[in-house]
């Protein structure tokens, strides 16, 4: 971790109202950067805290919390507040009228009902950014539902056309929830420097349904001018080949083959030079329609090697593929150690420090990444609170009052 702060948001205060992934992770992006965040959550802790818990049962801070907070919530500080008692009304208003940007992921009338729309906001700072990001989008018949990750793998076509047809598959890893909070971190980033030039201040409004449209969108392109209809084929590509996963001698590995230059070099490693006349495989999209050919004969090739030979030969044909890891061996790998992509970070109760991925974006002037671990319940409220000109009597009245 990097205990200085340099990066390019330096100075600047964002409230994290957000939950879960989408909300949070653009907070956490922005801390990434350098900005100051202020993490908002209810007075027994917000339900994100305790997801995937590291020891289940356990009371926050003694090891309660859960990976996917120890993730979101580097670089933040936290308060506890109810924003909807008439005098936690009173503390964002404070708080408001010294921060840059809002972050909540929450649908437009749930906005509304807490005075985090934009109006409300501007009442206490009228340059004010707000970040939002909901399930589906403002505008349509579908706005104020609420939905998860999976709910949009499903709606954007990307599970129907995962898995080998049997069943719609999504995927493990919540792409949409990530995609939509770099989405929001970057036009957060715009806005900022908007406001510089303008003073003007504005709302910025991600959605995960427009988030899984946009990444699976030139597939919905090739339907609606092509009419494919295309179904599920595994790990095997529609588009070019070969691109499968294989089994080697002692584990799997996936080779990925696009374009000419790596089909020819492709054929010539396993010695199908003919292949390269074969107009079956005469381009990416006949290679795609003939995929599994390609697949079966990769297959065969790797079937006598370790992966560790196959993918020594392959790398050698400079032909892209890599060995499919268990997460464990995710954390053993002696490439991702040597780049830094994970980073220890320790916090309180927990059995070890969490390998916890820092900001993926290296810069050669700023600083960024990660500073601070993730804060404790409420670890901040008092020191916050007394920045806004509270007494400690007073911090204490609202603790009292059940407003903190």
């Amino acid at each position: 971790m990097t205990t200085s702060n340099s990066g390019p948001l330096a100075g600047v205060r964002v409230l994290d109202f957000g939950r879960y992934i989408a909300g949070p992770f653009c907070a956490t992006l922005l801390g990434d950067m350098g900005a100051d965040v202020i993490r908002v959550e209810r007075r027994d802790g917000s339900e994100d805290r305790y997801v995937q818990p590291i020891v289940p049962g356990a009371a926050p801070g003694e090891g309660g919390e859960g990976s996917m907070f120890l993730q979101m919530n580097r670089n933040k500080k936290c308060i506890t507040l109810d924003p909807m008692h008439p005098r936690g009304r009173e503390v964002v208003a404070k708080l408001v009228a010294s921060t840059d940007v809002v972050v909540a992921n929450l649908p437009p009338a749930t906005l509304t009902r807490m005075g985090l729309d934009l109006a409300s906001l501007r009442q206490h700072r009228d340059d004010i950014i707000l970040t939002t990001v909901s399930g589906f989008g403002r505008g349509g018949p579908d706005s104020e539902k609420t939905g998860f990750d999976g709910v949009f793998q499903a709606m954007c076509g990307a599970a129907y056309l995962s898995g080998n047809g049997e069943e719609p598959v999504k995927s493990y890893a919540a792409w949409v929830d990530f995609g939509t909070a770099s989405f929001a971190a970057l036009g957060t980033m715009a806005a900022l420097m908007d406001r510089g030039k303008t003073g003007q201040g504005q709302m910025v409004e991600g959605a995960l349904l427009g988030t899984a449209l946009t990444y699976f969108n030139f597939h919905l392109i090739e339907q609606k001018l092509r009419g494919t209809n295309r179904v599920a084929s595994g790990n095997r590509s529609q588009y070019a080949g070969p691109a499968d996963s294989v089994r080697t001698k002692d584990g799997w590995i996936f080779v990925q083959v696009i374009g000419d230059p790596l089909f020819k070099r492709w054929a010539r490693l396993m010695g199908e030079d003919h292949w390269l006349t074969d107009p079956r495989f005469a381009d990416d999209l006949a290679r795609g329609d003939n995929g599994r050919l390609l697949s079966e004969r990769t297959a065969q090739w790797a079937a006598d090697r370790t992966t560790q030979q196959a993918l020594a030969d392959l790398a050698a044909a400079r032909i892209p593929a890599g060995r499919v890891m268990k997460p464990q061996e995710v954390l053993e790998d002696d490439h991702i150690a040597a780049v830094g992509y994970l980073e220890d970070v320790a916090f309180p109760g927990m059995p070890a420090d969490a390998p916890v991925a820092g900001f993926p974006v290296r810069m050669s002037h700023s600083t960024v990444g990660i500073r601070t671990r993730p804060p404790l319940l409420g670890e901040h409220t008092d020191e916050v609170l007394g920045g806004l000109g509270y007494s400690a009597a007073q911090i204490a009245d609202l603790r009292t009052e059940g407003v903190i």
